[in-house]
């Protein structure tokens, strides 16, 4: 399994487009966007076909003023973006920059990390939650860096607190709301491991299956009970956390010579969405599992505790239709 292959995926993936026209366009052509969760600011940094911006650029957009209000540039090309409403983190090749935000930001920090190619990484979202997790590999190959963003300033150095999460190179990484739990899989994409950030002890093993194959992405669900992935198979697999007996084992597991094999757990559920593309994943309301593809499609299944999931509705999300029409 190539890594280029998984970033040019992902740049599908995550690859936006902001209007049709490029004259009318107030960013040009989007390579990495992110949401302040559900308010009127996002971040963005240019790329794909027709970029107005730099790719070491990234931008804030007020949707409510319809205009740009902040611009942070950098040395290097900016890989990915993560915000919470205190905090922006801009993520390069080899280093983490951590801001305050929105209100007059400034750089609190910068952490250096090993070569991070797929712009791997994930901060707690919540700044009310007790831990405030920022997570980004390690320079150690398969490691995983833990930093709490309550005990960071700009003039105070701490240890560093790693996880020796695989023993390949790191593909997806999620942490769940509150910053207690990260999930964590290698580019094999066959294991996905659970761990508690507070003693970094191993949870959960959770198998996907037999086959390597790419990890788009892993998403907890609010109650952190549940867990979601994805994969370029097409295939969405759903875990429980809580209760780990609704998860399935093989009727081998107890034969000693098959090693861990066959110890892992496997999904409680899964669905493929067709015609078996890449897609993302997450929870919503009442058991429902999102599924957003790059062939444009939406899908919604609803899954129960036996297994047996059902799509409830579908889309068409990238049909062009005017402005007024939404």
């Amino acid at each position: 399994m190539q890594l280029k292959n998984i970033m040019a995926a992902r740049e599908k993936v995550h690859s936006l487009r902001f209007n049709q026209d490029q004259e009318e366009s107030v960013a040009g052509s989007v390579g990495h966007g992110e949401m302040l969760h559900r308010t009127n600011l996002i971040a963005m940094v240019g790329g794909g076909a027709v970029p107005k911006y730099a790719d070491n650029t990234v931008l804030i957009y007020d949707d409510c003023k319809s205009q740009l209000v902040l611009e942070f540039t950098f040395s290097a090309p900016v890989l990915a973006v993560r915000l919470r409403k205190d905090r922006l983190v801009v993520v390069c090749q080899r280093q983490i920059h951590v801001f305050s935000f929105p209100h007059s930001p400034k750089r609190l920090f910068t952490c250096q990390t090993r070569d991070n190619l797929l712009g791997l990484c994930e901060v707690s979202p919540f700044p009310s939650a007790d831990r405030h997790m920022l997570c980004f590999p390690a320079h150690k190959l398969g490691a995983v860096q833990l930093v709490d963003l309550l005990t960071t300033e700009t003039t105070v150095s701490q240890a560093p607190c790693t996880i020796q999460a695989h023993k390949s190179e790191l593909a997806c990484l999620s942490i769940n709301r509150e910053g207690t739990l990260l999930a964590t899989a290698s580019l094999k994409g066959t294991l996905i491991r659970v761990w508690e950030t507070a003693r970094r002890v191993l949870l959960a093993e959770l198998r996907r299956g037999s086959d390597p194959a790419t990890l788009y992405c892993i998403n907890f669900s609010s109650d952190s009970d549940f867990l979601c992935c994805s994969s370029d198979k097409g295939t969405i697999h759903i875990f429980a956390l809580k209760d780990t007996r609704l998860n399935r084992r093989s009727t081998f597991s107890k034969m000693g010579f098959l090693g861990g094999y066959m110890e892992s757990q496997w999904a409680l559920a899964n669905f493929t969405v067709p015609p078996e593309c890449a897609c993302i994943c997450a929870f919503g309301a009442n058991s429902a599992v999102y599924a957003i593809c790059v062939d444009g499609t939406f899908h919604k299944y609803v899954y129960k505790a036996d297994g047996i999931c059902n799509r409830e509705s579908f889309d068409v999300y990238l049909d062009l239709v005017a402005d007024e029409e939404f």
